[in-house]
């Protein structure tokens, strides 16, 4: 049943409508978003059932293509929708990192970096360029890795960094595993990383692991 067949005042969209989206379950946003269930299974009795296969909203949003259209009443458009509306908070949320200084904005700044980053199965590092006002000119994922590391190199991220003509950066990436603490390669790719970039009087502000809800940042460390 879809969410307009469901009985006057009794829906998630009519309760979002009347109470504002703030007042609706994870189970009932997420059936906005589906619009339909299938057979005897109405679209809030498929939300709860993504929500128990994958753990959390965060579980279902991070979901790959193969396990989602795997779920029984998963198809191709609803898949769609789900990362249309991840790829839509990512990109309001960098709007709203690059309207001033990031450090400024560092729940911005993590926000983004989670959408962003959070929902890929392998390891990816990112990097935020920035000008001289800690604006943000561009986010570009450099390194593309597996389930446990990507090969950094600094003398690429030096390169980007003189194309932008960025004043300084903010290094990121995420861990597939979940658990957002260094591991000895990355405390080592991050002291390479700010020994080059500081022969071209380039700022290293921050780097961030994004794990599964939560961020390990190495400015708040003290240990950049």
């Amino acid at each position: 049943m879809g969410i307009g067949g469901w009985p006057a005042g009794e829906g998630p969209r009519e309760k979002l409508l009347d109470r504002g989206a703030g007042a609706l379950s994870d189970a009932e946003l997420l059936a906005v978003l589906l619009h339909t269930g299938y057979r005897d299974c109405s679209a809030l009795d498929l939300a709860r059932n993504l929500l128990t296969e994958f753990s959390d909203l965060g579980g279902v949003m991070r979901a790959g293509s193969a396990s989602l259209l795997a779920c029984t009443g998963v198809g191709t458009a609803k898949y769609a929708q789900l990362r249309a509306a991840l790829e839509l908070a990512r990109r309001q949320a960098l709007q709203a990192l690059g309207s001033g200084d990031v450090l400024t904005s560092p729940a911005e700044t993590r926000r983004f970096l989670q959408y962003h980053l959070g929902g890929h199965r392998r390891e990816v590092f990112s990097c935020l360029f920035l000008d001289s006002q800690h604006r943000v000119l561009r986010c570009e994922d450099l390194f593309m890795g597996t389930l446990d590391g990507a090969a950094v190199y600094p003398r690429e991220v030096a390169v980007r960094a003189l194309q932008y003509h960025a004043a300084a950066v903010i290094f990121a990436h995420n861990h597939p595993s979940g658990v957002a603490e260094p591991s000895s390669a990355d405390r080592r790719i991050t002291e390479r990383l700010c020994a080059a970039l500081a022969l071209l009087d380039i700022r290293v502000l921050d780097h961030i692991i994004v794990g599964r809800g939560r961020e390990f940042s190495f400015a708040e460390e003290g240990l950049l």
